[in-house]
């Protein structure tokens, strides 16, 4: 970009003339959430848009998602920017003009405003792409809440002559106006489990004559924890949680058969290949202490979010200076991300949005969130300087693939 120009006000003017369409957009979605792959009607808005824009896209990949792309005037590297669509199964309670039309389903983790936030990161990245050098891959993806949506997109071949990439969420724990960036692992990896214990039914009179399942499994249960309290190293988070319990039909029967379901969640590669390992040995030594016989599904999930420190540093650097000092400190969250699919395999940073209202104290996936809609052309500004940084020949060159041995 041309060294004369003054960029950060440039970009503001772009982003202020697209804010009451991102915002307008932002409420549309809010009003009409789908759930994972089932977002048609969000991602043919999506689509109806950056037909208009003008932008080249595809719709129907991964199942629901869409991707554009958006070449600039010299080549370079591709940059993917990156948004959710799907919303989740809560009832909302807001009270909003545009609160959920859709009984039972609500946008409550913001992914809404990501995906209005990426259609007016497009418009303005489609007047100033003359001057960058290199392409921008917008990646609108579906079923991020289920964990399976980044998977079924780079099935569909989205990072295909894909250099680095940028995500975005929206964080109610920072102010709005503040953004946050975590160097390394940001959010944590997370793969279920089902643990079926199987034992021999009996009367509840003649516990000797059966081999009680239940027992077996509230001990398992308490033993897993040892996995974090005595097996990982403390300084490694990590976090198993058991979800869900069913066993049993009558109070005087013991059953045939219990089953325990949960996630383990590790902000490492070793403390998540640690604790499936521990798991298994603990439910070796279950079926001999118990006579049972207990057999573990494991259902492997996504790995760890990490920021490449290239990346990190040339981002923050990139929004420090289109919008001042606005980072604050964060720390790595036990949430998960599957845009970690995408940062597991280039040069990758996932930025925190502030989206936190003054006087209130809102959590992600609360029926009562509301996300200060301010953070919607803030977040423009930030990820459309990001790009043009990255991008722009007058910098001291973008982030490639070759940099991936930095991260």
């Amino acid at each position: 970009m041309d060294k004369t120009a003054d960029v950060a006000t440039r970009i503001a003017a772009l982003v202020k003339a697209a804010e009451p369409g991102m915002i307008a957009m932002r409420r549309d979605f809010h009003a009409h959430p789908e759930l994972s792959f089932d977002e048609n009607r969000t991602s043919a808005e999506i689509g109806k848009a950056l037909a208009a824009l003008g932008i080249d896209h595809r719709t129907g990949v991964g199942r629901t998602g869409v991707v554009g792309n958006i070449a600039g005037g010299r080549p370079g590297p591709t940059l993917i920017i990156h948004a959710d669509m799907d919303a989740l199964p809560i009832q909302e309670r807001t009270g909003l003009p545009y609160a959920s039309k859709i009984d039972g389903l609500m946008h409550a983790c913001g992914h809404d405003v990501h995906a209005a936030t990426l259609v007016g990161v497009a418009k303005v990245l489609k007047d100033l792409a003359p001057e960058l050098a290199g392409n921008i891959r917008f990646i609108f993806q579906p079923a991020e809440e289920t964990l399976e949506g980044a998977a079924a997109m780079i099935e569909d071949g989205i990072l295909e002559g894909v250099d680095m990439a940028v995500g975005f969420h929206n964080e109610p724990h920072i102010p709005v106006g503040k953004f946050g960036a975590v160097p390394g692992a940001t959010y944590a990896a997370s793969d279920e489990f089902k643990i079926t214990v199987r034992g021999k039914s009996g009367h509840a009179a003649e516990p000797h004559t059966a081999v009680d399942p239940i027992v077996a499994a509230a001990h398992l249960v308490t033993m897993l924890q040892t996995i974090v309290s005595r097996e990982v190293d403390p300084v490694d988070a990590c976090v198993l949680t058991i979800g869900m319990i069913h066993g049993g039909t009558a109070p005087n029967i013991i059953p045939d058969s219990c089953e325990i379901e949960g996630t383990l969640r590790s902000l490492s590669v070793p403390g998540r290949a640690l604790g499936e390992a521990a798991m298994r040995r603990i439910i070796a030594g279950t079926n001999a202490v118990f006579r049972a016989e207990c057999g573990l599904e494991w259902m492997p999930g996504v790995p760890p979010t990490v920021n490449s420190d290239a990346m990190l540093r040339a981002v923050r650097g990139a929004i420090e200076q289109q919008l001042g000092d606005v980072f604050i400190p964060s720390a790595p969250s036990m949430c998960v991300e599957d845009f970690a699919m995408i940062a597991n395999q280039m040069p990758s940073f996932y930025l925190q949005v502030g989206s936190g209202r003054p006087g209130r104290n809102d959590r992600l996936h609360n029926s009562a969130y509301e996300p200060d809609e301010q953070c919607i052309a803030l977040a423009a500004q930030a990820l459309v300087r990001s790009a043009v940084d990255l991008l722009s020949a007058a910098g001291e060159g973008p982030v490639t693939r070759s940099a991936a041995n930095g991260q």
